[in-house]
């Protein structure tokens, strides 16, 4: 079961979106499931450990604050083989909220993407 994501479907193209926008109309959805990394897998509340192959990054967004690179995050939304939806959520760089930044970063970037070119950067 795949769900399409396309720009509607959380933000309109004319508007600017927030991170709290974003989350909440995930909550709204019922797609607001955060996987986290968790002894080399990421979990998501469920019991269940997925691997990269189990799950697929269908879209991104990006803030990046103008002033403060502490503002700066990504969020993943997920969707997992066994149709489980949700995302993870990462600050930029030294200001990663993971313990350990580069497994975090080498578990996404073996994870697969669709729809790459039409990613969405936000300036908040």
């Amino acid at each position: 079961m795949q769900t399409q994501f396309d720009d509607d479907t959380l933000v309109k193209h004319d508007e600017m979106a927030t991170l709290s926008q974003i989350l909440e109309k995930l909550r709204l959805k019922k797609l607001d499931n955060e996987f986290r990394l968790e002894d080399g897998c990421f979990t998501a509340g469920k019991g269940k450990k997925y691997s990269p192959e189990d799950l697929t990054i269908i879209k991104t967004y990006r803030f990046e604050g103008e002033s403060d690179p502490s503002d700066s995050s990504i969020v993943y939304i997920i969707e997992a083989n066994d149709g489980l939806h949700g995302y993870s959520l990462d600050a930029y760089g030294v200001y990663t909220n993971h313990s350990d930044e580069g497994a975090y970063d080498n578990f996404i970037r073996k994870m697969n993407v669709e729809d790459r070119d039409e990613q969405l950067i936000f300036q908040l």
